[in-house]
């Protein structure tokens, strides 16, 4: 059946391949973005789809929700400010463009007269804090946010909160306690909670998605606060060695932007998933050099990696997904495994160019106390 969809940051990297994905199904698209400067420079991307319409607006104006939301029959939310350390001295924006915005969607379809068959919220990874850890003697735990003094004496690994012995990280599953350790990871969970309870007050099927690591092509590599692929592509493009925190062997969750997608089709599609909040990654760890190091070996740049010994507040050790959920509700099934992946995303860099700010970036934080 053919459906009228919004796609809220359509013009970003999930949502245009996810927009794109959706005309290739025959539906019917309304892209709403800002074009963030951050990201787009202000200007539309040459990759955006013709066959969608297009409209500029800000998730802070009710108004603009009302109107782009008023006759469509699902709701795909990606909009949202990107970026754990840039969030710790934004918070202002960031709670108002996710948080606020999120309400001024959620007011707009409240108050029009059309019942929503869907909306899909993007959330992410990021609300966990760290993952979960196997413990010898306690079984599978949850431990708390590391302290800064842990940091401070480069104690990077985590402890186990009940013996004080050393953890074996595990894949976590959606059950997993949320300890939010970055003001953006707080704002994805009050977008992902409100979502869900307009759900449930409203009897509007939502589903939220929370994404590990995405990468892909179409990401914004100028952007240095965007995903660590992106940022790690940047520098290696210049020809500059990616700066790694702690001592790179964090281990973290990468699925390509093409599984994303089947996912956030899959959750239109698939009652099953309706009022739940699922996993969306490969299932896969793989530590922050690996990925430095694979990116650089696929590109043909060879730049080395620079492993700082420094560490950034809210970072956290270890992170992968339980994606069993996903497989059961959504039949959800990964297809590109990093190392396999990454050569069309590397192909695609190839032909970039970006402008590296990685370590502007790192100053920024600094001069707010965020790193050491």
């Amino acid at each position: 059946m053919r459906r009228k969809i919004l796609v809220t940051g359509g013009a970003g990297f999930v949502g245009s391949h996810t927009a794109d994905a959706l005309l290739r199904e025959g539906h019917e698209i309304r892209i709403f973005d800002s074009l963030d400067d951050q990201v787009h420079r202000g200007a539309v991307p040459s990759y955006l789809s013709k066959d969608a319409e297009f409209v500029r607006g800000d998730m802070r104006d009710l108004e603009a929700l009302r109107k782009v939301s008023s006759d469509v029959d699902v709701v795909y939310h990606f909009a949202a400010a990107v970026g754990v350390g840039q969030s710790m001295y934004e918070i202002a924006r960031y709670m108002e463009t996710n948080t606020q915005g999120t309400a001024n969607l959620l007011q707009a379809l409240l108050d029009r007269k059309k019942t929503l068959e869907k909306l899909i919220i993007a959330s992410s990874m990021s609300i966990y804090g760290e993952g979960q850890y196997w413990c010898e003697q306690h079984g599978m735990v949850a431990p708390p946010p590391r302290t800064t003094a842990q940091l401070r004496a480069k104690r990077w690994e985590v402890a186990c909160p009940n013996c004080g012995q050393a953890l074996a990280p595990a894949a976590t599953a959606e059950n997993k306690l949320l300890q939010c350790s970055s003001v953006y990871a707080l704002s994805k969970k009050v977008q992902e909670e409100i979502g869900l309870l307009f759900g449930r007050t409203y009897d509007v099927p939502v589903v939220a998605l929370r994404y590990f690591n995405i990468y892909g092509t179409r990401q914004a590599l100028s952007n240095p606060y965007t995903g660590v692929a992106a940022i790690f592509a940047s520098r290696i493009l210049n020809h500059r060695a990616p700066l790694i925190f702690e001592d790179g062997e964090q281990m973290r969750d990468f699925v390509s932007v093409h599984d994303v997608v089947q996912a956030n089709l899959l959750a239109m599609y698939r009652s099953e998933a309706d009022g739940l909040a699922i996993n969306i990654g490969s299932g896969q760890p793989v530590s922050i050099r690996q990925v430095a190091d694979t990116l650089a070996t696929a590109v043909g740049v060879h730049t080395g990696v620079e492993i700082t010994g420094k560490y950034r507040l809210g970072d956290v050790r270890n992170c992968f997904a339980d994606i069993s959920l996903a497989r059961r509700v959504l039949g959800y099934c990964p297809r590109e495994k990093f190392q396999e992946g990454v050569g069309a995303f590397a192909e695609w860099l190839r032909s970039q160019s970006a402008v590296d700010l990685a370590e502007e970036a790192s100053k920024r934080l600094t001069a707010f106390g965020l790193t050491a």
